[in-house]
């Protein structure tokens, strides 16, 4: 392992035995746009708990969950539902009511971080460094924001993940797809500066920020293709070295709680060409595909998927840090 990996200490396993989780339900799949990335993370999820002898069920959607606990079938959630209710609070809010333990930030982290354009003004408030932005409510004049902000700028909606409905706008001839998308789509969106230097994410596992890891794509931006689908995109752990591994692990976790999150997620960090950070944005239920981040960052500290699965599980005990 590298020096930087050297100075993050992992802590020893609460528990090896599997029994003191109970029947766990690993939730996937759902009905946001996000739906079929859900059901390859939590396929993979589940066999990995599995593994390691937890008496672990898939839960399709968040209706199948209700009924299943309504029912008292089950002692806690892995919640691996991307987007939509999976994190936007609902489900935390649903399962608080239930007093049934679940992985992942609480309701405010998990609502908050859920709605880019509120994250950046918290962070903002905190004196954290995000790129500019605008925020764009629906019927919004996209074009007259996009020019007063420059180009070059990213648009997408304030509360979708995995790249979509995302526009990559670098002049005017570029504008007119983002345009009609607005028109069209009913909750809000945001304008931001595109940072023309390296693009970085962090995992959050506990109190630990892990190697940072640096994308590299195959094409000009990190899309939707080259996250869940080409083999071709590069990731480089850690992404940094010496004092600039240190700041941007440190900066990812000060983003991470300050948008009042616990537990375990991803934030994503780009840097300007002069070398200064900016953080984008938190994703609370990360991928955990065979193309997924926090799991290559975790395996450079000796992490194998299954003994992650198992340590972001042991978060739902009680007092885990």
């Amino acid at each position: 392992m590298s020096a930087v990996n050297d100075m993050i200490r992992v802590p020893a396993l609460r528990t090896t035995d599997p029994a003191v989780f109970g029947r766990v339900a690993v939730l996937l799949g759902g009905t946001s746009a996000e739906r079929e990335v859900s059901l390859n993370s939590g396929a993979n999820v589940l066999a990995a708990l599995r593994a390691r002898g937890v008496d672990a069920h898939a839960i399709d959607g968040i209706p199948a969950l209700v009924e299943q606990l309504a029912a008292k079938r089950f002692d806690r959630v892995f919640n691996i539902l991307h987007g939509g209710d999976g994190e936007n609070g609902v489900l935390q809010g649903l399962l608080q009511a239930f007093a049934i333990p679940y992985t992942g930030p609480d309701v405010l982290g998990s609502a908050l971080t859920m709605d880019k354009v509120r994250t950046k003004q918290v962070w903002l408030a905190e004196g954290l460094p995000t790129a500019r932005f605008v925020r764009l409510p629906h019927g919004a004049d996209v074009a007259t924001a996009v020019r007063e902000l420059g180009f070059p700028v990213f648009i997408k909606p304030s509360a979708e993940g995995s790249s979509v409905g995302v526009f990559r706008v670098m002049g005017e001839s570029d504008l007119a797809p983002a345009v009609e998308f607005a028109k069209t789509y009913d909750g809000e969106l945001l304008a931001e500066q595109l940072v023309a230097g390296g693009e970085y994410t962090v995992g959050i596992l506990g109190d630990i920020a892990l190697p940072s890891v640096k994308i590299v794509p195959p094409g000009e931006w990190y899309d939707y293709h080259a996250k869940y689908i080409s083999d071709d995109t590069q990731y480089i752990c850690p992404g940094l070295s010496g004092d600039d591994e240190a700041e941007i692990r440190r900066l990812a976790m000060a983003g991470f709680r300050s948008a009042g999150c616990s537990g375990w997620g991803r934030v994503d960090v780009m840097r300007h060409a002069d070398g200064r950070f900016a953080l984008m944005e938190v994703n609370t239920a990360p991928g955990m595909t065979s193309h997924s981040l926090v799991p290559k960052a975790a395996g450079q500290v000796g992490i194998d998927f299954a003994e992650l699965c198992w340590r972001i599980l042991e978060k739902t005990l009680g007092g885990a840090a």
